[in-house]
């Protein structure tokens, strides 16, 4: 097995099986690539499963911008019981008659379409002054959550499984707690509902059909087959505009500087963010276009 990979650079595209927290697939990465800098784009619960993408080396710097993707989940919702944790992991605190049809329930789902003020769970990772919800929430603490605005794309595919399950596909922005919105539809239809199962599809174009698991990692990674499941820097932010500054500039590349718009490829739209690459056409860093230069905000090399 290789154990020495601290010049790799990318991001890999990982099923996150249940069971795994985050952290865990995370250390998983780390350790199998020989400590090499790692980071995800995402937390999902130990419960939950889906696509994971997992920062190596100098693309951890992209996490945040690989995160503020779109996400499509597969979710399950169970009605007629809500709980404390808002997923069937925890202790139910009220059971109510559900007497709902389809309809309904499509009604009720898709009346979140769109801009919604969610409060986050008391089980979460959101931390208030220095502490973690979750962290109060096992002390028993329950506290006021400001609300944050999400995106609800599309709400679709729903379907009636027995008389309390409910599947869709849910199409969201990145911060979207989907338990909560669970939560919420089984407010608005007055039974009370949880999340009983969640898969994530998609986070932008990251594709559960072009992930891969723990175990098939493993063994690319020791048969020193990374190339083939690495996705380069440039590759996750093909949503952004290139330009190629030239070679006349490459001390102020080097340095970190500021670039006049006059060595640039492009001339990029005021407030625009762009990707830089050099005249060798390596990756350099990603840029923000102000007045008449363009100012580095995370460089890459």
């Amino acid at each position: 097995m290789k154990t020495e990979n601290n010049g790799v650079s990318g991001i890999i595209n990982i099923y996150k099986e249940k069971g795994y927290t985050s952290h865990d697939v995370v250390n998983i990465v780390r350790n199998t690539l020989g400590r090499v800098k790692t980071g995800h784009t995402g937390t999902l619960d130990p419960e939950a499963e889906g696509v994971l993408p997992v920062c190596i080396g100098k693309a951890t710097k992209l996490a945040d911008y690989v995160a503020a993707s779109v996400k499509q989940y597969r979710v399950e919702m169970t009605l007629g019981v809500t709980t404390t944790t808002e997923d069937h992991t925890g202790e139910v605190l009220e059971t109510r008659r559900v007497n709902v049809d389809l309809e309904a329930v499509k009604k009720a789902a898709e009346s979140f379409i769109g801009e919604y003020e969610q409060k986050p769970p008391m089980y979460s990772a959101v931390k208030v002054n220095g502490k973690k919800l979750y962290e109060l929430a096992r002390e028993g603490v329950e506290i006021e959550r400001k609300t944050r605005l999400i995106h609800i794309y599309a709400v679709e595919d729903i379907a009636m499984e027995g008389e309390n399950r409910v599947s869709m596909l849910v199409t969201c922005s990145k911060g979207t707690y989907i338990r909560t919105l669970c939560k919420d539809i089984g407010e608005r239809l007055g039974c009370g509902a949880h999340m009983s199962a969640l898969v994530r599809l998609a986070s932008g174009r990251f594709k559960a059909e072009n992930s891969i698991r723990i175990n098939d990692f493993k063994k690319i990674a020791a048969e020193g087959r990374l190339d083939e499941i690495l996705m380069l820097p440039e590759e996750a932010l093909d949503g952004y505009r290139r330009i190629t500054v030239s070679s006349a500039a490459k001390k102020y590349l080097d340095n970190g500087n500021k670039i006049s718009l006059n060595y640039c490829s492009v001339q990029p739209e005021q407030g625009e963010t762009v990707i830089v690459f050099d005249e060798e056409n390596k990756i350099v860093g990603i840029y923000k276009a102000a007045g008449e230069s363009i100012k580095p905000v995370t460089m890459l090399r």
